[in-house]
């Protein structure tokens, strides 16, 4: 079994699934400024950051267990978005990490309140915020295209949804 590295192509199900996990704790945290919750949160996006979901034990239950038991079929998606967007989530959360810490909890419950808009939007609308983030900086040339080839081909993309 191959410890680190991320998953290429990525379940956007499975992704989705992880993302309301993540709704749940940092909505927790943000309402109750309790310090294991940002803590537990920011080893989970590094976690993933760097193994997927071999290593978090949220991707473990989605995989393992929520996700076989859903009768809809995989929608494979390029995984290097993902993972810059769980590195997203690993910067603003550690972050987060740090100012609690600090005594900022204030500040760190905002910093996670950002989270928690980010991951409800890929859990509830498909809409991936560090995905679109990740998509411009292609575009910009600041990530090469060679990160992510099916990103940089899009005209294959669309012939394969029917767009």
């Amino acid at each position: 079994m191959k410890v680190i590295g991320f998953p290429n192509p990525v379940d956007e199900i499975s992704a989705r699934l992880v993302a309301a996990g993540v709704v749940v704790l940092s909505g927790a945290y943000v309402v109750t400024g309790w310090t294991p919750l940002v803590v537990v949160l920011a080893l989970g996006f590094l976690a993933r950051v760097l193994t997927g979901p071999t290593l978090s034990p949220l991707g473990q239950l989605v995989t393992r267990v929520v996700r076989p038991a859903l009768p809809v079929e995989p929608r494979p998606t390029p995984g290097p978005p993902k993972r810059f967007a769980q590195g997203i989530g690993a910067t603003l959360s550690t972050a987060a990490v740090v100012l609690a810490l600090a005594g900022a909890v204030g500040a760190s419950r905002g910093v996670v309140a950002a989270v928690t808009v980010a991951a409800t939007l890929e859990s509830a609308l498909g809409f991936c915020l560090g995905c679109k983030v990740f998509a411009l900086l292609m575009r910009w040339g600041v990530i090469p295209e060679s990160v992510c080839a099916e990103c940089a081909d899009l005209s294959s993309r669309l012939a394969r949804t029917g767009t």
